[in-house]
């Protein structure tokens, strides 16, 4: 009986270390297809030399010699120790191979996202240049009191379809910014009033082109000031607005209703109704309306246009300002989208009351390395009485500052991608010039680098201020006389 043990002991080890090898080739196989060195791989063979050793042993102990129960233990027990080894190997070594595969696709998702990055940022930069001469032709041509009315009505439906382009553009930065966390809400006091001219502007134009009653209902107990984020209010009111037009058919009618709840204290809750009489929507589409590029109906895209981004980034920007949107909406009866954002009222001398404008006989140098662009803001900036001079790049500036006498200038504007030396690098050359003024001067970025990394590294580089083309006519003007008279007072 114990014969038969010891030999069954022996036999069972000498089958399971047959496995063994064959699993320990295995394992050699799939480690010289893995990324591991060559010079690495050899090191595998060495355990397959060595169980192959130990088998022949086994194998020449049953046959030739005389083992006991101890002996044919040790031998069962170490092809037991050998396999137990190989699973755990194993383990370590496809943990380590699903360690670099997903290194390796990080870093595929990094580079693909870097490409993309550069690619948008190129083809923003790309597509703003000429978009800055078309509006800022439209602009000047506009401001001809000479102008046909005909003339008149074609220059400003180009403003309308170039504004609208350049929304487009906006909305796919806006959607990279979302995308990769650099998007935050400001808390600064503002106007409502202001949010609610622009927009009545821009929103009732449109109406008028499709006979639309557009109604504005607003409060009686409705503050005027708040501190928030203005401008992503404005936004996010735009592209439900527009989607309300864009959606209604012809004389029919939108309504624009303006609340303020749960008052306490100087904390209110600013809430904004939006209800039309257009196409509506099923109601199982409701939940899937803030999805990126999603239409109820793929035909939707020819009839009534639009990129599919607008109500994405209104919610996104609505998440920020810890607000909350709410859709109503039954098909060919209408939708109505309800906007909630806690504010803070803010008081009276918080606001910052925009000054009068006067730039009339200042002197302004414009950095832009491209002729139509150069033209244009000189153009525009006649228009106030500004004097201007232009350098072709940013040595050039340098150039032409350090040959004219101390505040010669009284602002410049700087372009950021340039020949022979950009506007980051000139910005730091010209603040380092051992000139007063020069550390004084306000020099504002006019770029169509319009990232928020753009921004910061044009503040970190010593501008003042950064202005993206194509620039609002009335923003360059009032940040240009703000800074001016800042520096003027100082």
């Amino acid at each position: 009986m114990i014969d038969f043990l010891v030999y069954g002991m022996i036999y069972l080890g000498s089958v399971l270390m047959v496995y063994n090898i064959y699993c320990f080739v295995m394992y050699a196989i799939s480690i010289r297809e893995s990324n591991i060195k060559a010079e690495d791989r050899g090191i595998v063979n060495v355990p397959i030399i060595l169980l192959i050793s130990f088998l022949i042993g086994y194998l020449l102990v049953a046959i030739f010699g005389d083992p006991d129960l101890i002996m044919a233990g040790i031998l069962f027990g170490g092809s037991i120790f050998v396999y137990i080894m190989y699973r755990v190997l194993n383990n370590i070594t496809n943990k380590i191979i699903e360690s670099e595969k997903r290194e390796a696709e990080l870093k595929a998702v990094e580079e693909s996202t870097k490409t993309k990055n550069s690619f948008l940022a190129s083809i923003s930069h790309e597509m703003r240049t000429p978009m800055n001469v078309i509006l800022g032709l439209d602009e000047l041509a506009l401001n001809n009191p000479d102008l046909p009315e005909e003339t008149r009505i074609q220059l400003e439906k180009i403003g309308v379809s170039g504004r609208h382009l350049l929304g487009l553009i906006n909305n796919t930065l806006d959607m990279h910014n979302i995308e990769t966390g650099r998007l935050t809400a400001k808390n600064e006091p503002f106007l409502l009033s202001e949010i609610l001219e622009q927009i009545e502007v821009m929103i009732s134009m449109r109406c008028e082109q499709k006979n639309q009653t557009y109604n504005v209902y607003k409060d009686k107990e409705l503050s005027d000031r708040y501190i928030g984020d203005k401008l992503m209010i404005e936004d996010v009111l735009l592209h439900i607005l527009d989607n309300a037009v864009k959606y209604t058919p012809k004389n029919g009618k939108i309504d624009f209703t303006i609340e303020e709840q749960n008052k306490k204290d100087d904390r209110c809750t600013l809430s904004f109704t939006i209800a039309d009489n257009g196409i509506g929507m099923a109601e199982d589409f409701i939940p899937k309306i803030f999805d990126l590029f999603s239409q109820e109906d793929a035909s939707f895209t020819n009839r009534y246009g639009g990129s599919g981004l607008g109500l994405t980034i209104a919610k996104n920007k609505v998440d920020l300002m810890n607000g909350e949107i709410k859709v109503i909406s039954k098909r060919n009866v209408g939708s109505t989208f309800i906007v909630t954002i806690p504010l803070q009222i803010a008081k009276e001398e918080e606001i910052k009351k925009e000054e009068e404008i006067d730039l009339n006989g200042r002197m302004v140098l414009i950095v832009e390395d491209i002729d139509d662009n150069a033209e244009i803001v000189a153009d525009l900036l006649e228009l106030e009485g500004i004097t201007s001079e232009r350098a072709e790049n940013g040595q050039r500036a340098v150039e032409m500052i350090s040959e004219r006498p101390e505040n010669y200038y009284d602002a410049i504007l700087m372009d950021l991608r340039m020949p022979v030396m950009d506007g980051l690098e000139a910005t730091k050359k010209i603040r380092e010039l051992d000139r007063q003024d020069c550390k004084e001067i306000p020099i504002i970025a006019l770029s169509a680098n319009a990232y928020e990394t753009d921004i910061e590294n044009s503040l970190k580089a010593g501008m003042d201020a950064h202005l993206v083309k194509p620039t609002n006519v009335d923003k360059l003007y009032q940040t240009l006389n703000e800074l001016i008279k800042k520096e003027n007072k100082a």
